[in-house]
């Protein structure tokens, strides 16, 4: 499950992920000649289209609903192979394994009606017990992904259709629960009690556009292969190559044509676009974020968790340290170009000397440039990722520049969210996205 505690956090909108497309290169050459024959192009067998993505971090999982890692990329990696209800575009929420639905007032319920001609890899078909399944199978197996508590019950109407009832009016349905819970094949779940350590092949039967033909956890590598009988037509793309490539790699990486898309560094960004790559800039649902233990001494204390944000300049990091290629964060979680967003909140804008005020006011004082109690000096520990070191390092330097001590630590990823999840930790900065809603 998703860690639903709550965390006091300061937030630092920062990553306003930049991805380059490698553009495909085509010819108008004459078609292939055979003896004195010309071969007509029209004849020859199209080259698979395979589109290469790199990826900073490599492993994130096997890709069943209930083996991925529990952050956006494992969800993206499980996608590709499993379908949802419905799934979303530019405009809004689309029919994927739903043709179209109705929302039922007096009943508090939701009538989707079904593709009708979908089937699963095996070549089994999609019915509506496997959404009834699936929804049953959830509230004894939670999803990680998905809190399916909001509905009360569900029922199949005939064999495409299905009547999902809720337990009372909840406006995200669609984003928490239609729109992200994918559907199992009944007749291979029904008989696993322990999903997690459910890794044979059949674990991976999908309805999706996509079928996984090799999966590699120490190299962090994925390959997908197209379904060749899946019910929107034939995938654009014949295969999907998931590497992994560090950050600082991927421009070298994409200019010589070895990966078609990466997210790159700030500071290169001029310099891609200069070779003639196009630069595809995300809205702002990706947050760096400063996570506060708020279970220990003296992080418990309101003062000090304000003062920690007095201290930390965030628009000269975001000049510094992304190169002006992301926006100041706020304080609310939402960034400030959402419809969400509160102008309102206190935004504790860079005041060393309140700051140090504050912390001074909770009974410290500085000694030889630190702040000391008790014939103790304060001193944290802040953990992140190297995908973040740079920031990291920003916001410790900060800290020590007021009077704190910083421990500062980098760690594998999964290791820092592991940490933060049992409370095991003073400060971390790390990030995560889906900011679209509160």
């Amino acid at each position: 499950m998703k860690n639903k505690k709550p965390l006091l956090v300061l937030i630092f909108s920062l990553l306003i992920m930049a991805m380059v497309i490698f553009p495909a290169c085509t010819s108008d050459s004459a078609a292939p000649t055979t003896g004195d024959s010309v071969v007509p192009a029209d004849t020859q067998p199209a080259e698979p289209v395979s589109y290469t993505i790199a990826d900073s971090w490599g492993d994130w999982g096997f890709p069943s609903p209930y083996a991925h890692y529990s952050r956006g990329p494992g969800y993206i990696r499980m996608q590709y192979i499993f379908e949802t209800l419905a799934w979303k575009d530019d405009n809004g929420f689309v029919p994927q394994l739903a043709t179209d639905w109705d929302y039922i007032p007096e009943d508090n319920a939701y009538v989707f009606n079904l593709q009708d001609n979908v089937k699963w890899h095996d070549g089994t078909d999609f019915t509506a017990d496997d959404v009834v399944f699936t929804f049953n199978y959830t509230k004894e197996h939670p999803y990680q992904w998905v809190d399916n508590s909001i509905v009360e019950s569900v029922e199949t109407l005939d064999n495409n259709t299905v009547k999902l009832y809720l337990s009372k009016p909840y406006a995200p349905f669609f984003q928490d629960v239609a729109g992200s819970q994918p559907i199992f094949p009944r007749h291979i779940w029904e008989n696993i009690d322990n999903p997690e350590e459910f890794l044979e092949p059949d674990a991976l039967i999908g309805t999706g556009p996509y079928i996984l033909a090799d999966y590699n956890k120490e190299q962090g590598t994925y390959l997908y292969k197209a379904n060749d009988n899946y019910y929107l037509g034939d995938p654009i793309v014949d295969e999907i190559k998931i590497v992994k490539i560090s950050p600082q790699m991927n421009p070298a990486a994409l200019k010589e044509g070895s990966v078609n898309a990466a997210s790159i560094p700030a500071e290169v960004v001029s310099d891609m676009e200069a070779s003639g790559f196009t630069i595809l800039i995300d809205p702002p649902s990706w947050n760096n974020k400063l996570t506060i233990n708020h279970k220990k001494e003296p992080l418990s204390n309101k003062e000090f968790r304000q003062a920690l944000a007095y201290a930390i300049d965030r628009e000269a990091m975001v000049e510094i340290v992304m190169r002006g290629e992301a926006i100041v964060g706020s304080p609310g979680m939402m960034p400030p170009t959402s419809v969400w967003y509160n102008p309102d909140i206190p935004q504790y804008n860079y005041d060393a000397e309140k700051a140090q005020q504050l912390i001074e006011g909770l009974g410290y004082e500085l000694v030889d440039g630190y702040f000391v109690k008790d014939g103790k000096p304060l001193e944290l520990e802040l953990i992140t990722a190297a995908d973040y070191k740079d920031e990291a390092q920003f916001i410790a330097q900060a800290l020590e520049d007021i009077g704190i001590k910083i421990d500062l630590r980098t760690l594998e990823g999964e290791t820092v969210d592991n940490k933060v999840a049992a409370w095991d930790f003073d400060l971390s900065l790390y990030g995560h996205g889906g900011l679209f809603e509160p």
